[in-house]
């Protein structure tokens, strides 16, 4: 049965590889190490556990698609469709997330310290428990966002939009909220 399984997967990601399509399938621990998968279809995808450094996913369809426990050092995710997509728990700090798509995804507990991302539409994401050190959210869109024990002091916030969002128990300390939307904002 683990030979079928590990068969399967060689043909899903030869079937990837060559059609640059693998919509809803499983890639579950499979190596795609430094591959170009820039727009690929990868939409509700099982990529967990799979291997995906240095990997080439700007402009992909991964909508809906399980990353979890997946390595992910290094991926261009850059203009890439993310959303809806289960990023909880991962390292983001050396991921490339610049003008993707991060609408309902979720980064329950992910670290995303250092990243940029001002302007970006995080609307409903789940931050909630989520490492955002060094992270800048100038003219973010938050709305709807779930950022419940977050840490926001020391963040940018200018001009962001939290209209709508959950932070209970989030640490605003020293935040100058002048400039934010917070209306109907849980706080």
């Amino acid at each position: 049965r683990k030979v079928d399984a590990k068969k399967q997967l060689d043909t899903n990601i030869s079937e990837l590889i060559k059609l640059n399509n693998c919509n809803n399938c499983n890639l579950q621990g499979g190596n795609l190490r430094g591959i170009d998968l820039s727009k690929a279809n990868l939409s509700d995808t099982n990529l967990s556990k799979a291997n995906l450094s240095d990997t080439n996913l700007s402009k992909a369809n991964l909508k809906n698609a399980n990353l979890s426990g997946a390595n992910l050092k290094n991926t261009d995710f850059s203009k890439a469709n993310l959303s809806g997509a289960n990023l909880s728990g991962q390292d983001l700090s050396e991921v490339n997330l610049k003008n993707a798509n991060l609408k309902n995804t979720d980064f329950s507990k992910a670290n995303l310290s250092g990243q940029d991302l001002s302007g970006q539409d995080l609307t409903k994401a789940n931050l909630s428990g989520a490492n955002l050190s060094g992270v800048r959210l100038v003219g973010a869109s938050l709305r709807g966002a779930n950022l419940s024990g977050v840490d926001l002091s020391g963040q940018d916030l200018t001009k962001a939009n939290l209209s709508g969002a959950n932070l209970f128990k989030a640490n605003l300390s020293g935040q100058d909220l002048s400039e934010v939307n917070l209306k109907n904002a849980n706080l």
